[in-house]
């Protein structure tokens, strides 16, 4: 069997807000209870299981690579929303799409805080 990635946690300050939020943003289905958790399913079969945090968050960074078209609904979803967003990590360039690797790529936060990237290509 290959070593795959099966699921990860992410601990959010309200789990409902952070899954829907991402299930939103991605045009993904709702988020499925199991447990304590609420999993958001991504095409390759990996869950992002977000559960709330006992306490502070440690802010993460979780990275989506997606189709073109995905990208420009995902894109339009951020703008509707008036979402502040970066072409870089460090967030020095504000509501700048960064083409530097000939895709397209931008950095946002989640209600948690988490830094979330959308890109075109790896």
């Amino acid at each position: 069997m290959a070593i795959q990635l099966n699921h990860t946690i992410v601990f959010s300050r309200d789990k409902k807000e952070s899954a829907d939020f991402l299930c939103e943003i991605l045009g993904r289905p709702m988020a499925v209870p199991f447990g304590p958790f609420l999993a958001v399913r991504l095409d390759n079969d990996v869950t992002l299981d977000f559960m709330d945090a006992e306490g502070d968050v440690a802010l993460q960074h979780y990275a989506f690579l997606i189709s073109d078209a995905e990208f420009e609904q995902s894109f339009a979803r951020i703008r509707a929303r008036k979402l502040m967003y970066w072409a870089d990590p460090y967030r020095s360039r504000p509501s700048e799409v960064s083409t530097d690797n000939g895709g397209r790529r931008i950095y946002f936060e989640d209600p948690s805080r988490h830094l979330l990237e959308i890109f075109t290509k790896d």
